[in-house]
């Protein structure tokens, strides 16, 4: 899904102000973003949407998702000096941020990868506001699974509502309420929940803020259901809750399948670039 050009106004009429006296420069020039540090592209293509509005031409511009070291160019451009400077910061933070998540979700799938090859690195709803769909598309980028990308994607049954209705009295609402395409997620808190929700009928089970031994407890429960043709067949796992980098490999080693992270969003940090015009030179950061 392309940025919509009211957003892009947006970011330029932020960075830009009422009375830009700084980018009032003649002729015309040329620039590359050009990244400082090792990391995985994303952005890109909202970095180049930036530069377009302005009529700026983009040229070599790398796909999303890839592999870059220190001192690699990302995309170039072209056009005045004016308009090159004005979208030169709006267009680096965006891929800088972008990429950062890219980044970090790379690593959760590699250090996933070093110890199963099925599990799945997912993101959460835990986006900056106005920026969720630049975020999604960075997970998806580093090789991540967006998980649910709004509230419409999936019924996300959790402890309030467990607490006002019983979990299987929730499952049958929402089935009763949902699409038939739409799956539902049960949040469990231990293994019993986590038992109890799947033979009530959930398409996934959120083992939620439990140690690993904890989650490997709670998918042996829900496997060793007394009719698995029913109960527990086809029925997903998913670990979540406060699960950093160094954690990963452990969580992958349950038999989980898949491991959410909001950090991958809320924690990232933005990959450096830099964005260096041909005519003038040098680094820009202001």
């Amino acid at each position: 899904m392309p940025i919509e050009r009211s957003t892009i106004e947006a970011w330029l009429r932020e960075d830009l102000g009422h009375h830009d006296v700084t980018n009032d420069v003649p002729g015309e020039t040329t620039g590359r973003l050009v990244a400082k540090e090792a990391g995985v592209t994303a952005g890109l293509d909202a970095a180049a949407a930036v530069f377009e509005y302005l009529d700026i031409e983009v040229t070599d511009r790398l796909a999303d998702g890839t592999t870059i070291e220190s001192g690699d160019p990302l995309l170039s451009v072209s056009g005045t000096a004016t308009d090159v400077l004005r979208g030169e910061r709006v267009a680096t933070n965006v891929a800088g941020h972008a990429s950062g998540i890219a980044t970090r979700t790379r690593r959760a799938v590699e250090a996933a990868r070093s110890v199963s090859e099925s599990v799945r690195i997912a993101g959460t709803r835990k986006t900056t506001p106005g920026l969720r769909g630049l975020e999604k598309r960075a997970i998806a980028a580093g090789g991540g699974d967006t998980h649910r990308l709004d509230l419409s994607h999936m019924v996300m049954v959790k402890d309030n509502h467990v607490a006002e209705l019983g979990v299987e009295a929730a499952i049958e609402r929402f089935r009763d309420r949902a699409s038939f395409a739409t799956r539902i997620e049960v949040e469990a808190e231990d293994p019993a929940m986590a038992e109890r929700a799947a033979a009530a009928g959930a398409d996934v089970v959120l083992l939620d803020n439990m140690e690993p031994e904890t989650v490997e407890r709670a998918i042996e429960a829900i496997a060793a259901t007394e009719e698995p043709e029913s109960i527990g067949d086809g029925v997903l796992t998913e670990a979540s809750g406060g699960i950093g980098l160094e954690d990963v490999p452990e969580y992958a080693a349950t038999g989980v399948d898949v491991i959410s992270m909001g950090s991958l969003t809320h924690s990232a940090p933005a990959l450096d670039l830099s964005f260096r015009t041909g005519r003038i030179g040098g680094d820009s950061d202001r």
